[in-house]
């Protein structure tokens, strides 16, 4: 609110009165005349970058390669962005298997592959494609040698954006399914839940 000339005449009239005191109290009156509506702790109304369509906003750049590892939410389906090698990738944060938490796997080249490793029961994930890997042999060679194999794609894998610093993951097409929808659906609304089943298996053993 701008104070413009506004004036109270009865603040005038007291003012007349050479009084220091009375001089300053008009000075306070005055002020609390003019700025009686103005919010002081209000921040400025500045211009908010737009999204780009579709896309959710997961964090900065700089601070998802500082951590290498983040889990957000994308339209309540919590997701993990790992930064590996200059790359970005996103995963659903749950394995396809039981729903361990993969944000707290280690990263391993497997077979030539950069991989998540499930904390939990050892499973792999390629971090490109989402597909389990697996060591199996052939019983039909001379020498069975155990070989990475593929399973398929099992972890639905989501395609990240950045732009002018920030990070973004596109929301997931549906359409489609795939083995971890299973476990993303399970912990939509409750996210600490396989962190629970974790402690209460260690604390069993």
């Amino acid at each position: 609110m701008s104070c413009g000339f506004l004036w109270d005449w009865d603040i005038h009239s007291r003012c007349r009165n050479p009084n220091m005191d009375c001089f300053i109290s008009c000075l306070f009156e005055l002020f609390f005349v003019c700025f009686k509506d103005v919010d002081l702790h209000s921040p400025s109304k500045g211009t908010v970058e737009m999204e780009p369509d579709g896309l959710v906003l997961v964090g900065k750049e700089d601070d998802i390669k500082n951590s290498q590892r983040i889990t957000a939410k994308v339209n309540g389906r919590e997701v993990v962005v790992f930064y590996h090698e200059g790359k970005f990738h996103a995963l659903d944060s749950r394995c396809y298997h039981e729903g361990g938490p993969l944000n707290l796997g280690e990263i391993e080249d497997i077979a030539g592959q950069p991989c998540i490793v499930c904390p939990w029961h050892k499973y792999v994930i390629t971090l490109e494609t989402g597909e389990g890997l697996y060591e199996g042999i052939n019983p039909l060679e001379p020498s069975p040698t155990p070989r990475w194999q593929s399973k398929g794609v099992k972890q639905r894998i989501h395609k990240v954006t950045v732009n002018n610093g920030n990070v973004y993951v596109s929301p997931p097409d549906l359409s489609v399914s795939f083995d971890s929808d299973y476990f993303a659906d399970k912990y939509k609304n409750n996210g600490d839940l396989a962190v629970k089943k974790k402690s209460n298996s260690q604390a069993a053993e």
